[in-house]
């Protein structure tokens, strides 16, 4: 006969194995439910970069604008929306630039006046904003600083003086006006000197699968007319075209000071496109 006091000994560690079963089971089942979770997590997080470098390669790709190269159309602090369909894709289109194809897949001709993103033809990685001025087989020139396309000056008006507010380049007051393309593309340039070094320029011949890129800003901005440096630019160096801006702060606050943001943010420049 067995004592009370065992059998109540022995029910209590009866129980405490029990016990120790059951959250030994619990350990399992949870176990393998937490690795679930993390590869999910993981599996999310390369869909996600997928997609974005699949956006950024085919779609839409933002670029911020770090001169005033292209005032007073794009500010220092602008940010853009470069769009890589309109001309069909190059292995520049991609990030990094690898070296998949040559040439143009889908290629559609680039429209005068296009504001244009591009790999610098120098060095094939640095990116640069200008507009298209000169097509294949055009002859363009700067006389007294009045562009000529094919020996024929661009229509060029006097408007009111551009003022430069904030940061990046202080020019205060500057001469203003506005060129009109052959094709009717209409936008601002500024002329910050009556005879500056690329005023007057020679005939440059523009080749076939090529094009000339000047900036707005035309007596602050290397661009096609120094050959040394950018000149005629490639095709297949095209990365896009700049549609929109979709961002844009001046230096009215360093990044940390949140409390100075509504500041510094140019809320008129949201979402606002340029000619």
């Amino acid at each position: 006969m067995v004592p009370e006091r065992s059998q109540e000994k022995r029910a209590v560690d009866d129980g405490k194995a029990d016990m120790a079963k059951m959250n030994s089971d619990q350990v399992s089942e949870t176990k393998p439910v937490r690795q679930d979770s993390w590869r999910e997590t993981i599996k999310t997080v390369i869909y996600a970069v997928l997609i974005a470098l699949v956006i950024r390669s085919v779609a839409y790709e933002p670029f911020n604008i770090p001169s005033g190269s292209m005032l007073p159309t794009l500010l220092i602090g602008d940010y853009v929306f470069v769009s890589k369909f309109p001309y069909g894709y190059s292995r520049h289109s991609m990030p990094l630039s690898p070296p998949l194809f040559e040439g143009r897949i889908n290629e559609a001709p680039v429209v005068r006046g296009d504001i244009a993103v591009f790999k610098l033809p120098t060095d094939n990685s640095t990116d640069y904003i200008k507009r298209i001025i000169g097509l294949p087989g055009d002859r363009i020139q700067v006389k007294g600083g009045v562009l000529q396309i094919n020996g024929k000056a661009v229509k060029r008006e006097r408007v009111e003086d551009f003022v430069q507010k904030h940061s990046g380049v202080r020019y205060g007051r500057v001469r203003q006006y506005r060129e009109t393309l052959p094709n009717g593309r209409t936008y601002l340039t500024l002329d910050l000197q009556p005879r500056g070094m690329a005023d007057d320029t020679d005939v440059y011949e523009v080749p076939a699968e090529h094009y000339f890129a000047m900036g707005d800003n035309r007596d602050d901005s290397t661009d096609s007319r120094f050959l040394d440096h950018v000149g005629f630019i490639p095709a297949e160096n095209l990365v896009g075209r700049a549609d929109l801006i979709f961002f844009s702060v001046n230096d009215e606050a360093r990044i940390w000071e949140v409390w100075k943001w509504h500041l510094a943010i140019r809320f008129k420049r949201l979402f606002s496109g340029f000619g």
